[in-house]
């Protein structure tokens, strides 16, 4: 029976996530051998745009038919989405008070070319523990495990398309919180640029 608890690696993670890291540290795996989810975070990140709510997404190679393991699945660049990407944190963050702070190093992640998504998601969640200084290490999953207890399972925790699982939803500052009101468990970065050094407080 596996005894560690197992989380699933997600793209710019919500800010619910990081609660969860902090409460099962040190002793935890994130999820390599799984297959792809469809529509979740894996690929997906929310954050605050000027109009509200705003996903954006990594766009995947189409694979076959056939389930793809997570640490198989390559990112596409049929079109420019890093830009994109860029330009809706830009715009949706610019005028928060931490975005300057952190824009130069996580602008690498938007100029460089990954070919993995697994990898691409965990050198930024290697970043993303650095600025939040959580002195967290990050180890993965060597197989598939059936056998974990379902309180240690947290692979299919928070989905996009819920808000159950929302770990914490206290209020803090957002930037556009006076024309759609405070949105809880966006992207991480959302509680960074807004927070900056006070968002380890938080969490």
């Amino acid at each position: 029976m596996q005894n560690t608890a197992i989380l699933p690696l997600f793209y710019l993670p919500p800010v619910g996530y990081f609660s969860l890291l902090q409460k099962v540290s040190p002793d935890f795996l994130i999820e390599k051998q799984e297959h792809l989810v469809k529509q979740t975070y894996r690929n997906r990140a929310c954050v605050y745009s000027p109009n509200g709510k705003l996903d954006i997404t990594v766009p995947i190679i189409k694979g076959s038919k056939t389930h793809r393991k997570m640490k198989d699945v390559r990112i596409s660049y049929d079109f420019k989405w890093q830009r994109l990407h860029w330009l809706s944190l830009e715009s949706c963050y610019r005028s928060s008070a931490y975005f300057e702070f952190y824009e130069d190093e996580l602008s690498r992640f938007y100029n460089e070319k990954f070919e993995f998504l697994f990898d691409y998601n965990l050198e930024l969640l290697e970043w993303l523990g650095k600025k939040l200084k959580l002195n967290i290490e990050f180890n993965v999953t060597s197989e598939y495990f059936d056998d974990i207890k379902p309180e240690l399972d947290y692979r299919g925790i928070m989905n996009p398309k819920k808000t159950e699982d929302i770990v914490n939803n206290k209020p803090y500052y957002q930037v556009f919180e006076d024309r759609h009101q405070f949105l809880p468990n966006l992207s991480i970065v959302d509680l960074l640029f807004n927070q900056g050094p006070q968002a380890r407080l938080y969490l």
